[in-house]
């Protein structure tokens, strides 16, 4: 019996000792405490009803708990380390490690004699009457110990005012006639609570519709509600809005755009010199050197002379001017003609535009850290040579030279670890508008789409395997349609490739998977590519913000109208070469729950498919997925994840790289979810699952088991692990350590820590 209790004892330690700890450091603090005080450690509010049927708002509690003040000294497991550090550093010999703590972490101390408990009842009761909550009851009451004290509000909450009627009181004027108007759009209806924060909404409502009406120098604060309870004995009141009796005259009355004048290269050093000036559709365009063409820059402009005012009007037109990419900045001026009178029905702005550019020649040396999907990462140097303006059209034409060497890291087997060589050149040109044979208008207002001409050749030694060569070129067009929508659309791309120097492994797995050999000799890729993307992780004042992705690609299809006879193998070829046939797509969906500015809940799903037809047995190998890797399973390594239940002989891997290039699918799901925490300063923590893999449409007997059948769910590699992140203003290092608990070959789950994969990457995982 000794020895169980002993061994008991044992597997207690440490967390007696945490114990321990916690009660010597709270015993540390309170000795610090003067006699005559009591350390204040929080309030807490029960909150009620008069009437048992009410029912409060949820967020009632939370705004009433905002209120409580002072706000405690801060604990961590239970000990105040910023008060103790505040204490130790007061000694007559500090120390200075206790006052570098203190200057850290040190917080002084808050005690009850600083709770002013009749200023907090009475924010409290203020707090409910801006809610609609009239003659309610507050009490408080103070709870004392040895050394420490609380507060304990009790809130009884009377019935709420709520509105009987909504009526504007107005007479025949033009700005009345407008708000009249608005109310059909009203945030105010009959039954409502009476509540503030209600008003102030309708009030900004009202003033973003009279101002995108024209009325330049309206104001919410013009807007002034009544309430009327006199006619009502219970709680019921009738709600009147009116404008304030010393509302100007200039705010009654809406405006118009009158000369309109764009500042096409404007710079405060040139500013002084004389200017060309030139008229285009009743815009003037003043520039030097005849900088940008007027037609060209007109379709930018949203104004019109004798067009009614409208700030949505005026952001459009800024946004669609610094997106063309030759201007740093875009401003617009509005300039009353003169001060309205009584009587007068519309008044008049004259507006300029101010456009300063940006260097018409830019050259730029950029040196890279590369992560990528297939654990490769490596520096690389990439110079780019920028020509904006290149046609006085807002063209842009940027070529860029890239030399890289990368390292394949975490791989499995002694020869897993390969490197490679990469050099590119590419070449971009832009046009900020649309190229078509004819003239397309489908209400783009936000931003004007832009056509993008792509041409690159890339070199790529991939050591003990291959070498490559490749020729991209594209013709397509991107545009913003909000803030949060994207789109690219690539009619027309091309994309030719060509195997040289394969090494003897590489030649053997070729030449024991067809499949995987047909991937990789249809060198010609032609076809359609549309990618759709909605993002709102970018708006901070979301709470919890989506995105979404969809792509869709398809190949081959055009060049089978115009191809040659078929060739032994039965493929098809245009001007001697094979090329791919097959259709592609796939979505992206992210939620990032945001508990606040550096805590969040990040969750994940991904599925696509390919499917190749006609001309091919299988996708190109660059189009196929895999699973596994810094930015998918990342308890699996690169590719060793699938197809399905596939398992390489293990032998063979232990030999190459190449025993395991051909784990890739034509469908692949993923699944994750990640809890992401701050740590300190700039290093990150985060916590988290994954689940996924790839599977064949098509049954391949290299590749047993790869095939997806019903019971694909039970062949899903899942793995869990955590994560440290450093994050140094959005360059970010990632280190994260899993290990998987399924794996898609075995049935039962498995926490298996024998060998946890550490991936090393770049940016976040999605």
């Amino acid at each position: 019996m000794k020895q169980k209790t002993d061994k008991t004892l044992k597997n207690y330690k440490p967390l007696i000792g945490l114990l321990l700890m916690v009660c010597l450091h709270s015993c540390g603090v309170r000795k610090y405490i003067p006699e005559d005080e009591y350390l204040y450690t929080g309030a807490e509010i029960e909150l009620g009803t008069k009437n048992d049927s009410l029912k409060l708002p949820g967020f009632i509690n939370d705004e009433l708990e905002e209120l409580l003040r002072p706000i405690p000294n801060s604990k961590f497991l239970g000990m105040r380390l910023g008060l103790r550090s505040h204490y130790r550093a007061q000694r007559e010999n500090a120390g200075f490690i206790n006052k570098f703590f203190n200057k850290k972490i040190g917080e002084k101390p808050v005690y009850v004699s600083d709770v002013n408990t009749q200023k907090t009842e009475e924010l409290i009761d203020n707090r409910l009457e801006n809610r609609g909550f009239y003659r309610n009851v507050i009490s408080s009451s103070l709870t004392k110990n040895k050394h420490t004290a609380s507060v304990d509000y009790k809130v009884q909450v009377n019935e709420p005012y709520r509105i009987a009627s909504y009526n504007l009181l107005q007479d025949s004027t033009i700005v009345y006639q407008h708000i009249d108007t608005s109310l059909s759009e009203s945030l105010i209806s009959t039954g409502e609570r009476f509540d503030l924060d209600l008003f102030k909404s309708e009030r900004e409502r009202i003033d973003s519709y009279m101002k995108a009406k024209g009325f330049y120098n309206f104001n919410d604060d013009f807007l002034l509600f009544q309430a009327d309870t006199n006619q009502y004995k219970g709680k019921k009141l009738d709600l009147y809005l009116k404008l304030k009796d010393e509302t100007p005259y200039a705010s009654k009355i809406p405006y118009k755009l009158n000369l309109i004048k764009v500042h096409a290269n404007y710079s405060v050093d040139t500013k002084s010199e004389v200017a060309d000036t030139i008229q285009y559709q009743g815009i003037t365009y003043i520039q030097h050197d005849d900088f940008f063409r007027p037609d060209r820059l007109a379709p930018f402009i949203l104004f019109e002379k004798d067009q009614y005012y409208n700030p949505t009007t005026s952001k459009y037109t800024t946004n669609r001017l610094s997106k063309i990419g030759v201007y740093k900045y875009a401003s617009i001026r509005y300039d009353e003609i003169k001060a309205p009178i009584e009587g007068d029905s519309v008044a008049l702005l004259n507006a300029s535009i101010f456009l300063s550019p940006l260097n018409k020649h830019a050259l730029r040396a950029e040196l890279q850290a590369n992560s990528k999907s297939n654990n490769f990462v490596g520096p690389a140097l990439a110079l780019t040579y920028t020509n904006r303006n290149l046609f006085r059209g807002g063209e842009i034409l940027s070529t860029t030279a890239r030399f890289g060497f990368e390292q394949q890291i975490g791989g499995e087997g002694e020869g897993s670890s390969s490197r490679s060589l990469q050099l590119g050149l590419k070449t971009d040109l832009i046009f900020p508008r649309i190229l078509f044979p004819f003239k397309l208008d489908f209400g783009f207002d936000y931003e004007v789409p832009k056509t993008r001409i792509s041409t690159a050749i890339e070199y790529l030694n991939r050591q003990d395997l291959y070498r490559s060569i490749s020729l991209l070129a594209g013709f397509g067009y991107t545009w913003n349609a909000n803030k949060y929508v994207y789109h690219e659309l690539v009619p027309i791309g091309f994309n030719y490739s060509s195997l040289s120097n394969t090494s003897q492994a590489f030649e053997e797995l070729l030449a024991s998977n067809p499949y995987l050999r047909n991937s990789f000799e249809q060198k010609f890729i032609a076809g359609l590519n549309y990618g759709f993307v909605y993002n709102e992780v970018n708006d901070l004042e979301k709470k919890a913000p989506i995105y979404f992705a969809a792509n869709f690609e398809m190949a081959g299809n055009a060049l089978s109208l115009f191809s040659g006879d078929a060739g032994e193998n039965g493929a098809e070829k245009i001007l001697g070469m094979e090329y791919a046939q097959f259709i592609r797509t796939d979505v992206d969906f992210r939620v990032q729950y945001r508990f606040d500015a550096n805590q969040a809940l990040v969750a994940r799903l991904f599925g696509g498919i390919g499917y190749a037809y006609g001309n091919s047995i299988s996708m190109p190998y660059s189009k196929q997925y895999y699973a596994g890797g810094p930015f998918s399973v990342r308890a699996f390594r690169i590719r060793s994840l699938g197809p399905g239940t596939y398992q390489p002989d293990a032998d063979n891997r232990e030999l190459n790289t190449a025993s395991y290039i051909d784990q890739t699918g034509d469908i692949r799901l993923e699944a994750n979810l990640e809890y992401r925490f701050p740590i300190m300063s700039f290093v990150r923590g985060a916590l988290f699952a994954d689940a996924g893999n790839v599977w064949l449409i098509k049954s391949n007997p290299a590749l047993v088991g790869g095939e997806i059948s019903s019971g694909f769910m039970k062949e899903l590699g899942v793995g869990v692990g955590a994560g440290l992140r450093v994050d140094v203003q959005g360059f970010v290092i990632r280190f994260d350590l899993a290990a998987p608990i399924h794996k898609p070959y075995e049935d039962r789950y498995n926490f298996d820590l024998s060998k946890p994969i550490l991936n090393f990457a770049f940016g976040y995982p999605f």
